[in-house]
């Protein structure tokens, strides 16, 4: 079976047969009312068109600049935040995670250098400022880097206020 060999159970809606005299009972003004641009033929209002008065659109405010569809949307952790974990540990997403310094898992993590670290640690993330890797690596730690995965928040139809 093709689309072109469906068809209605109910048949075809029959078309209205415009002034085809006043017996028909669409004579005279042929469902058009009376005179007015709407009566006319190729009198039809665009959409939109609201009698003269400023349209909704012309009266909304505009909102300037765009949204890059390539933004990424960082998590961010201070140095100063990972004093909570051990000497010698570990610090990933998902240990992040469990202590409460990110809120999302599958957001990136950025690693700041405000404040000071006291602890010797391998951290992963996904990008880490210079002061960071500097604060990290005098206590003789490592930070590790991950690209960040592709396009996490794309904007989903966002609507214009």
């Amino acid at each position: 079976m093709t689309l072109f060999n469906l068809s209605s159970k109910l048949g075809k809606k029959k078309k209205k047969l415009l002034g085809r005299g006043n017996g028909s009972g669409r004579g005279t003004f042929c469902t058009r009312g009376g005179k007015g641009q709407s009566a006319r033929t190729g009198g039809n209002i665009r959409p939109g068109f609201e009698g003269g008065q400023t349209t909704m659109l012309r009266r909304m405010p505009k909102l300037r600049g765009f949204k890059n569809p390539n933004h990424q949307e960082y998590q961010v952790v201070n140095v100063v935040d990972l004093n909570i974990f051990d000497d010698n540990t570990e610090v990933n997403l998902d240990t992040l995670f469990a202590k409460k310094l990110v809120s999302k898992k599958n957001k990136p993590v950025k690693l700041l250098g405000n404040g000071a670290l006291e602890k010797t640690l391998t951290i992963t993330v996904n990008k880490a400022s210079a002061s960071a890797i500097e604060a990290v690596q005098a206590k003789k730690g490592k930070v590790i880097l991950l690209p960040a995965p592709k396009f996490v928040n794309k904007p989903k139809g966002e609507k214009v206020a």
